[in-house]
């Protein structure tokens, strides 16, 4: 029977592999968009699509999995980032302004949520 630590190793090993696959993936085919094909970085934007959503997924493993609280709020704090970040990518893409709009009110609902978060965990109350 394989032991505590062989088995851990062996996890990372097949995470970076897949990883490193799917980062392979990502740089060799981009994701097509179907908004402006005439844009001149349509490719970096498709691979930047790329890399968000699987970094959020990323992001949504440290959440559920995550073994402390402060773990959890920081991936929560990132997933808001990172969701601010996909609303810059849309607004690029689509020429739609309304979209940087959507990642205002996300960053400032973010920032609210993790201090809230955080004095949760500490024991303290919302007027300290």
């Amino acid at each position: 029977m394989a032991t505590n630590k062989t088995m851990k190793k062996r996890s990372w090993l097949i995470g970076a592999i897949v990883l490193a696959a799917i980062l392979l993936l990502i740089l060799a085919r981009p994701l097509p968009f179907l908004f402006y094909p005439d844009l001149p970085y349509l490719a970096l934007l498709g691979r930047a699509l790329y890399i968000i959503i699987l970094a959020c997924f990323m992001c949504l493993y440290r959440i559920f999995k995550g073994p402390t609280g402060a773990d959890r709020i920081v991936a929560i704090d990132i997933l808001g980032i990172m969701i601010v970040g996909l609303c810059a990518i849309l607004t690029i893409s689509t020429a739609r302004p309304w979209y940087i709009d959507i990642g205002i009110a996300w960053a400032l609902q973010s920032f609210i949520s993790t201090l809230a978060l955080s004095k949760y965990l500490e024991g303290r109350g919302f007027e300290e």
